[in-house]
């Protein structure tokens, strides 16, 4: 089984239609686990759709809670080369 077929599994059996952008889930959640700690990547994706959910639930939504979520995540320091 791959990563779409999971995620269209897991849609299924939780009744979910909105269909996610698997790609920037998982950029923010590189990005989180790199610029805070790995740790914080699952939760923040947890976070990420709770809040979504709780504005509703729209793929814009998702995308407006991914984006500020985005904006909080520290820049990591530009080697010195």
């Amino acid at each position: 089984m791959n990563l779409q077929q999971w995620t269209d599994e897991v849609r299924a059996a939780l009744d979910i239609e909105v269909e996610p952008d698997l790609r920037a889930i998982l950029d923010t959640a590189r990005d989180v686990a790199h610029g805070v700690e790995r740790p914080a990547a699952p939760v923040t994706a947890f976070l990420i759709g709770y809040a979504a959910g709780v504005r509703g639930g729209s793929v814009r939504d998702i995308e407006d809670v991914d984006a500020a979520v985005r904006n909080l995540v520290p820049t990591p320091p530009a080697d010195d080369a």
